[in-house]
Order: C-alpha cells, then structure tokens, then sequence
C-alpha cells in the first residue's frame, strides 16, 4: 500500500546562516518547515535573528549559507529583479508602523501593489473595493491614512498586503504600536485570515499574542531556533470549501487550501507546551 503524497511546505529552511562581519552569525544553521496553511510565531529579544529570517524569506537579503524556498521558489538563488517579482506576486507584508503612504486615500494605499505587478484598473478596484468590504473599511476609501485609528489603518495595510493574492503573509510586529483594544482586533483579523488557508508567519515579543493566534511558535536566540512547540488548543485549518464570495476568503485561492501537510519541528525533541502570562499556553 503506498501512502498518500504530501504537500511540499510553503517554508522551507536548509541550515540557512547568515553573517555581516567576522563576529557571530545573525543567523545560525536554521532549518524550519512551515505547512501551507499554517500560521508561524516566531519569538526573540532583539538581536535574536527575528528580522534577519524575516529577511530572508522575503527575498531581501541572502543566506551566507544554506537554502531558503517559498512556495516552491529558490529564494536565496534569485536575483535582482528576480526577488522583487517574487515579492510583488508571492509575499504580503504587514508591519509594525503600518507603512502607508499619507498623501494618497486609503483606496490608493491598497492599490499600490496591483499597479506595480501590472494588473488591470478595472480588476484592481475590484480586487480593493471587495478587500476593502471584507475588512470592514469601505467607507473610509476616500479618507486619508492620518484621520485613521491605529487599529483602522493596519487593516488597510492588511488589505494592501492581500492585493496580490499572495501565497504568505509576513506580519511584522502588527500590534506592536497599537492599544489593546485595537490589537485584539488585529488579532481576530488575523485567525480570520488564517482560517481561511493564509499561510502567515507572526514575528512578535508578544507571547499572548503567539499563543492565541498561531499554531506553533518557535522562539530564536543568538540567530539559532531554541525552541519549536504546537500552541495549545490551535488547530490547524483544513478546509476545503472553494467559495471565495468573500475576500478573505479570497485572498491565496483555492491552492491555499490544499491542507496541512506535515510540519517539522527543529529541535529534534517531543511537542512541549508551557503557559505564557496571563494563563496563555505555549
């Protein structure tokens, strides 16, 4: 009896390192498989390589030695050019201080993307009007990013990031600079998104935020993976329901939706789980 094929990972690290000087690598042999589908927590003081690996999987820095491939893509071997196409069409990015631009509308900041990978200005403002629904901000398309709460204008950057339907959304930081009450919206955001098959990989100094949002959370110190758990009570989406009426459900397209397939931990050891603050468990 032959088993049944498994998908490829959507994240796919080989002993990835990085080095800037003679002094210790920023990153340090990393391997790290991430399932289509899943949504990845990764944990570090700074200094810890968080950004590094970051940069690595979004094609804006090279391995000093190793692999990095995205979506069946040999990131760490493109060019150029190469990475900025793989970014246009493969990579979301959401991040800490949101990054809008504050002399365009809300509408304009959410095209951006289509305009650079070349999509029609008809099925662009398609695409952003039925972002722009799903995500609860249509009737801010013609205001300005300023006259925005916090929590309002990440779900624009949301919205940006998911123009182009990419296959991974990379979240930096996202409620670092917001209140509480606006973070907790963030994060609901977010377990939608997921949900609905967005791969998402959720870089934070936020454990709460790790333990309730994603699947697994790996935690990085001195650029090397020192701990690589399943988050208690997660489960993994495995949904096959094709119906993309809504954009969020929209966002990756049936490939998203391909299911789990098997992701490896890095440690080598057996799951563990330990209890963050306030009761949240790792």
């Amino acid at each position: 009896m032959t088993n049944p094929p498994t998908n490829p990972p959507m994240i796919d690290l080989r002993e990835a390192t990085k080095k800037y000087d003679d002094g210790p690598p920023a990153l340090a042999g990393v391997t790290l498989s991430v399932a289509a589908g899943e949504c990845l927590a990764v944990l570090g003081h700074s200094g810890s390589g968080k950004s590094t690996l970051l940069n690595l999987i979004a094609g804006l820095d090279r391995p000093t030695s190793g692999s990095v491939t995205v979506d069946g893509t040999r990131v760490d071997q493109l060019g150029e050019a190469g990475s900025a196409k793989y970014r246009r069409g493969s990579i979301g990015m959401i991040f800490q201080f949101f990054n809008l631009l504050d002399d365009l509308t809300v509408l304009d900041n959410v095209l951006i993307p289509a305009q650079l990978a070349g999509m029609g200005k008809g099925e662009a403002r398609r695409r952003a009007a039925e972002l722009l629904g799903s995500l609860d901000i249509d009737r801010h398309a013609k205001a300005y990013p300023q006259r925005l709460s916090g929590g309002q204008r990440q779900r624009v950057a949301v919205a940006r990031a998911l123009m182009n339907r990419p296959a991974l959304l990379l979240a930096d930081e996202p409620t670092g600079a917001l209140d509480s009450h606006s973070a907790a919206d963030v994060r609901r955001l977010l377990l939608d998104l997921n949900g609905e098959g967005q791969t998402i990989l959720l870089v934070t100094h936020d454990v709460e935020l790790a333990a309730t949002t994603a699947h697994r959370t790996i935690e990085l110190v001195d650029g090397a993976v020192a701990r690589d758990v399943v988050n208690a009570g997660t489960t993994m989406n495995t949904n096959t329901n094709t119906n993309t009426g809504t954009a969020i459900g929209a966002a990756r397209g049936d490939a998203s939706r391909a299911g789990y397939g098997n992701a490896a931990t890095t440690t080598g050891s057996a799951t563990t789980t330990f209890t963050g603050p306030s009761g949240a468990v790792l």
